[in-house]
């Protein structure tokens, strides 16, 4: 039963950071990975124009820092590079195709037990076991594709697909094409598709608080020397400054600021690179409700995970 004094699941860039910083103080550990690469939301389940929402100071992983020639704010293909060679500089071999199905603590012994179904060619379903001192869970939040039951999907005609198979809009030129979801990946998607020419909807029915990416960098230095309250309550106003009254748009304010939300709800602050000016524009229509049906549209993409 192979044993080390850290396991580490998910090789995801919170997995690799944990790896590089027990690599470099030579500790031993295990990192399991279900899929068969590591940061595979980046390199496998991301859209083309995806860049970080932050800047690149606020990225980096422990002990690397990003190279100066690199934008602030790190495109896809560049990021995945820079975790390419951290990969490489701290040798971090995850083990992959490994399917964590428990993990429990075992007074006797003082170690964690982590079992796992091993994928992997050759051994597709064999259990496997682990032991560790250490456990460290770094899955992520959220992680899973997830379609929601809508009505007449089934018999839609047109294409559909979930976020995390979407790559760019430019196949949806001069085509009607509905998104359902209003999260930072499901805005952003809207925004690729008008800019490559199509006639663009959105769902829109949680109410929305748009951040800029400046307003974000504020923010993040700020919380260093005020209260996140006070941050928060600067980070409403400037949002209302900034974009003003969105509810002609078909788009409702919350109550609460945006940590408040992420602590209550695990909501993420929505970053707008874009979409707002698309809205107000009109090249991209917001519908409130799945009434909506996919009939009309020759793509339905929906973007949530769970």
């Amino acid at each position: 039963m192979p044993e080390a004094v850290v396991i580490i699941v998910g090789a995801g860039p919170s997995g690799l950071a944990m790896a590089g910083c027990l690599s470099r103080l030579e500790i031993p550990y295990l990192l399991l990975e279900r899929e068969d690469c590591y940061a595979s939301l980046w390199k496998k389940y991301s859209y083309d124009r995806l860049h970080l929402h932050l800047q690149k100071q606020f990225c980096e992983l422990p002990h690397m820092s990003f190279p100066s020639s690199y934008p602030t704010y790190v495109p896809k293909k560049q990021f995945i590079q820079y975790l390419d060679d951290y990969v490489a500089h701290f040798k971090i071999s995850p083990m992959y195709h490994r399917n964590v199905e428990s993990a429990s603590y075992d007074q006797g012994s003082e170690r964690w037990v982590v079992k796992t179904i091993n994928n992997d060619e050759g051994c597709r379903g064999e259990e496997e076991e682990f032991l560790a001192r250490f456990l460290v869970v770094a899955t992520g939040e959220t992680t899973d594709p997830y379609v929601p039951e809508i009505e007449g999907l089934s018999s839609f005609n047109g294409e559909v697909l979930h976020s995390t198979r979407f790559k760019s809009g430019v196949e949806f030129k001069n085509k009607n094409a509905l998104v359902v979801g209003s999260g930072n990946s499901g805005l952003e998607i809207a925004l690729d598709l008008a800019n490559h020419g199509a006639k663009t909807s959105i769902i829109v029915r949680s109410p929305i608080l748009f951040l800029s990416r400046r307003i974000m960098y504020w923010a993040m230095v700020l919380v260093r020397y005020l209260s996140l309250s006070k941050v928060e309550s600067l980070m409403v106003l400037l949002s209302k400054l900034v974009y003003g009254d969105m509810t002609k748009y078909g788009i409702a304010r919350p109550k609460e600021g945006p940590f408040s939300m992420k602590i209550k709800y695990g909501k993420y602050p929505t970053i707008d690179v874009g979409t707002c000016s698309k809205i107000k524009s009109g090249e991209i229509q917001v519908n409130k409700t799945r009434s909506s049906a996919p009939y009309a549209f020759f793509g339905f993409i929906v973007s949530s995970l769970y």
